[in-house]
């Protein structure tokens, strides 16, 4: 697997971000990296010399910002790290650490922080070598995440615990085992390293490309329940789309018209007008990938941002304060980002619904060839109804909930974190939806007895079949669909 790179001219993607903290792959450092920091960090102690006040080198923070600092600057560093580590509940995943190791990388890599250039080795060391802070996940309001990212701080200097190969342990004993040093701070060094939306960032790289990949599957399910109804594909005809360009929505016909490629009911008697839930799927898939479109945007800007405070430029010796850590931007896609996958999950469930139903376009009724008292899979639409209650909870957005600290210095925030966590319960969910609706269209597909299926829904129909059988009589169908959700998940790696 080919590394992945930073500081050179090319930013980091979202899928660049789940290599690394998913699959392991390497990272690797452009060239022009060490002397941008060597002069970012010169340019910072230089402009402290001149007696100029920088906000966490020679004062202290928040309310405390027109406080100095006085003597042992590595001192303040690791006071400043003590009283931020403040973070409660369950330690994040560790691909989700690994992501904000990555995306704290990335930014620091920009020049714009002042770090100490071997504290960024370590850092890119720790990452590769597969040592990753133990990150309480509670703590962070999205005025950057210093409450969830100071145990990355912590870790690289040896102190706190960290997971090595599976272990939690002292990070001192982690650092060891792995061939490493504890790092030394240098002023403003701990602030550099964990004032930043680092958490939401890396979080929201692997949502964003989770919900890429579901975003393909939702519309396989889509285009085989067509098949399963016996439903009529002309509204993917492009001419329809042209008329209505809107976002998504011609890309979205597109990839329905490939998956019904070759399909029997081309030129078959099909309905005048299919249920709006298959009638609209153009419309209402295209207003869901403009929505993850927006979400993985809005994080590989930030990977490739230098959105450090104190901001250091270099090139003109400039240090000032400033918000740019600051994203409400962010946290404003995963909320649109939450509630298209919400619309798009509504449809599937309706979609569903049709599919178990009293028996549309020919099909048994509940999808029960055995008729009679048996169940079929109507009992499924409970599960559905539940999944989608919880798909609609989660999507209450959350960035107005704002309580001000800090002595009112911090009178705004984001909630990045928050609606980051949130997509992805939402995900989950979703996934599951997909799950049930793949499985009822396969068995409804079987059920017709469709002649000839599309080169997509072809494929569909056969991986389905690999994995959960024809429905002869009544079985437990949610350990099947939940089998299907998790090969669903694998398939994403």
């Amino acid at each position: 697997m080919s590394p992945v790179v930073l500081g050179g001219g090319t930013a980091l993607s979202v899928e660049d971000v789940e290599r690394v903290a998913r699959h392991g792959a390497a990272v690797a450092v452009a060239p022009e990296v060490a002397p941008r920091l060597a002069r970012a960090r010169a340019a910072l102690d230089g402009a402290a010399a001149a007696g100029q006040a920088i906000y966490g080198y020679n004062t202290g923070l928040g309310a405390k910002s027109g406080t100095p600092v006085d003597g042992d600057a590595a001192a303040f560093q690791l006071m400043f790290l003590d009283g931020r580590s403040v973070a409660m509940g369950e330690a994040l995943p560790r691909a989700v650490v690994r992501a904000a190791m990555l995306a704290r990388a990335a930014g620091l890599a920009r020049g714009g922080s002042g770090l100490s250039p071997p504290l960024f080795d370590a850092l890119v060391a720790a990452l590769n070598a597969g040592v990753h802070p133990v990150m309480p996940g509670l703590g962070s309001i999205g005025a950057a995440d210093l409450g969830l990212m100071a145990p990355l701080g912590q870790m690289l200097v040896g102190r706190g615990e960290a997971e090595f190969r599976g272990a939690v342990m002292p990070a001192a004993a982690a650092l060891r085992a792995a061939g490493l040093a504890p790092a030394v701070l240098c002023p403003k060094d701990g602030l550099s390293l964990i004032s930043a939306a680092a958490v939401s960032i890396g979080h929201g790289a692997l949502v964003a490309a989770e919900a890429r990949r579901l975003a393909e599957r939702q519309l396989d399910a889509a285009a085989l329940t067509l098949e399963g109804l016996g439903g009529n594909p002309a509204v993917f005809d492009p001419r329809i789309q042209e008329a209505r360009p809107a976002p998504g929505q011609r890309e979205a016909a597109a990839g329905m018209r490939a998956r019904l490629a070759g399909s029997a009911l081309h030129g078959a008697a099909v309905p005048l007008q299919d249920p709006l839930s298959l009638r609209c799927v153009a419309s209402i898939h295209g207003a869901l990938v403009s929505a993850v479109a927006a979400a993985a945007t809005a994080v590989e800007l930030e990977l490739a941002a230098a959105a450090d405070n104190p901001l250091v430029v270099a090139e003109d010796g400039f240090v000032a304060s400033t918000g740019n850590f600051h994203g409400p931007a962010l946290a404003l896609a995963f909320e649109g980002l939450g509630l298209g996958v919400g619309q798009a999950a509504v449809a599937c469930a309706a979609r569903f619904t049709q599919l178990t139903g009293p028996g549309r376009n020919g099909l048994p009724r509940n999808l029960s060839r055995r008729g009679g008292a048996s169940a079929g899979f109507v009992s499924l639409q409970k599960t559905a109804a539940a999944l989608l209650a919880g798909i609609r909870h989660a999507a209450h957005p959350v960035v107005l909930d704002v309580v001000p600290v800090s002595e009112g210095v911090e009178d705004h925030a984001t909630q990045a974190p928050l609606a980051v966590a949130k997509a992805a319960v939402i995900l989950d969910l979703w996934r599951r939806l997909i799950a049930l609706e793949t499985m009822a269209a396969a068995e409804a597909v079987d059920c017709r007895g469709a002649s000839r299926l599309g080169t997509g829904t072809a494929a569909v129909q056969a991986w389905v079949r690999s994995l959960v059988a024809p429905l002869d009589a009544d079985r437990p169908l949610g350990p099947e669909a939940e089998r299907l959700a998790a090969a669903l998940a694998a398939a994403g790696g």
